[in-house]
């Protein structure tokens, strides 16, 4: 009996990356230098937000998707925090709806106008004090309404309630700065890791720690679960300093059920999962490759498919939701590529190839939609459901029930688990206090260049006017 290779058919073995036309990239952008590991883009069907280099306090840019082409200098920003941006993310359920972190230690939450913005905007509708240090990461819960979720460097992670404008649950079960947090479906478990090189999943609730991972040899970096196949996927770097993935039964973290490295590049890897098409991509930071894989319940369990090469190196990648792609093009996943170099915003639509022009059912199912499953006092009380699907089919969309109203209260005290997180604050670290001073001179340097320009100017005019003055009249 002769030996056959195995070979596996996929509908998806030839999808392929398609970079959008000059005219419809986003132009003349200056994109943060931050070296914060984050994509600092966020996308929805509406609205494309870029975090930008700003001096004085933090900004980022909310272009309507239309908008394409050069962006001019002057265009308006969110410019409220004092410290710089590290995480923007749109609400799932209202679009116009943005949420926002600092260095500042708030977390703020804007709303935009349809048309987007006229002028600067400097008030946000809810600011939310209770993080003793900068904040670095937020996610939105998948299924319940205005329920947000922070991470800051304080180790802890604080549960909000949109409609109180309030802190309702704090997790403190981390020993070093919290990496990356992850839902599952229907937002029952949250998976998270830390630079305690530890893996956790854990019941977002009440804390309470499921399934823990010492991750000595695979050191991970970001998590995401992979739907509801009980997944989860991380990346990090292995013992020799390679870049690594591995997958995990996010019910048995004694050991990963494979690992595979990637190659030897250092830059972070984002990994990014679509759950209607059970296709996993790997984005590296710093270079312009975009992998992708098919995953299985059964071995092999990672099918590698193919690979988007670009020679422009990517800063971060922002994902359109699925209710925001072209079905008529056969596009199953759309990134926004930051590319700092050229100031540059390059949309990459990932095409399933079909002949046929009509709907595509195999590769659009029913995909959750913009209609929340619980309210915030519903999922609070205990309640979990899976998210509500809509469907794809002539760009079939209903209108969002969810509504935002940014509640008045007092912001002089926030108490979580019987503790006033605003009185009793931790010292600062030498390294925040050195930050804050050089940032503090930097500023003062900004104003005495800036005075001492302006006294030049007025010396050049005194001079102008005195010899206007001497000059003789003609008579």
């Amino acid at each position: 009996m002769s030996w056959r290779p195995q070979y596996r058919s996929s509908k998806f073995r030839n999808v392929y990356g398609k970079v959008a036309s000059r005219e419809n990239c986003y132009e003349c952008i200056p994109i943060t230098k931050n070296v914060h590991d984050n994509p600092f883009c966020a996308v929805n069907s509406k609205f494309l937000a870029i975090v930008t280099e700003s001096a004085g306090g933090g900004s980022f840019l909310v272009i309507p998707l239309h908008q394409t082409g050069r962006i001019e200098p002057n265009h308006p920003k969110v410019c409220g925090h004092q410290g710089t941006v590290l995480d923007i993310k749109w609400n799932p359920f209202i679009e116009n709806v943005i949420a926002s972190c600092s260095e500042d230690t708030s977390v703020r939450i804007w709303e935009i106008p349809d048309g987007g913005l006229k002028r600067n905007m400097t008030e946000a509708v809810l600011e939310l004090y209770g993080h003793s240090r900068r904040v670095g990461l937020i996610e939105w819960h998948p299924t319940a309404n205005n329920i947000l979720f922070s991470a800051g460097y304080d180790y802890k992670i604080l549960i909000w309630n949109l409609e109180e404008g309030e802190a309702v649950k704090m997790i403190d079960c981390h020993t070093d700065v919290i990496l990356c947090m992850s839902f599952n479906t229907d937002g029952s478990l949250l998976a998270t890791t830390c630079k305690d090189k530890k893996l956790r999943v854990m019941e977002p609730r009440s804390g309470r720690v499921l399934q823990a991972a010492n991750c000595k040899n695979h050191r991970v970096t970001r998590v995401v679960f992979l739907g509801d196949m009980k997944r989860l996927l991380t990346t990090g770097v292995s013992r020799w300093n390679t870049r690594q993935i591995a997958l995990w039964d996010q019910e048995d973290l004694s050991m990963p059920l494979i690992e595979e490295e990637i190659d030897g590049l250092s830059g972070l890897l984002f990994p990014f999962y679509d759950m209607d098409t059970h296709m996993l991509y790997l984005a590296g930071k710093g270079d312009g490759n975009i992998r992708y894989y098919e995953i299985t319940v059964e071995k092999p369990f990672l099918t590698y498919l193919m690979e988007f090469r670009s020679a422009a190196p990517q800063k971060g990648l922002g994902v359109m939701p699925k209710h925001g792609l072209d079905v008529s093009a056969c596009e199953v996943f759309r990134f926004y590529k930051l590319i700092t170099l050229k100031n540059l915003i390059e949309p990459i639509s990932m095409i399933v190839p079909r002949r046929s022009e009509t709907y595509q059912e195999d590769i659009y199912p029913m995909t959750p939609g913009m209609e929340p499953a619980l309210s915030p006092n519903e999922w609070l009380s205990g309640i979990n459901r899976d998210p509500v699907l809509m469907s794809l089919k002539e760009g079939y969309r209903k209108e969002p029930k969810a509504t935002f109203k940014a509640p008045i209260r007092d912001k002089k005290s926030l108490v979580v688990n019987g503790i006033d997180l605003l009185e009793n604050v931790p010292p600062r670290t030498e390294n925040e206090l050195l930050r804050m001073f050089y940032r503090q001179q930097d500023e003062i340097r900004r104003l005495k260049e800036q005075m001492a320009q302006r006294d030049l100017h007025i010396r050049q005019l005194e001079l102008e006017l005195r010899n206007l003055r001497n000059t003789p009249k003609e008579s």
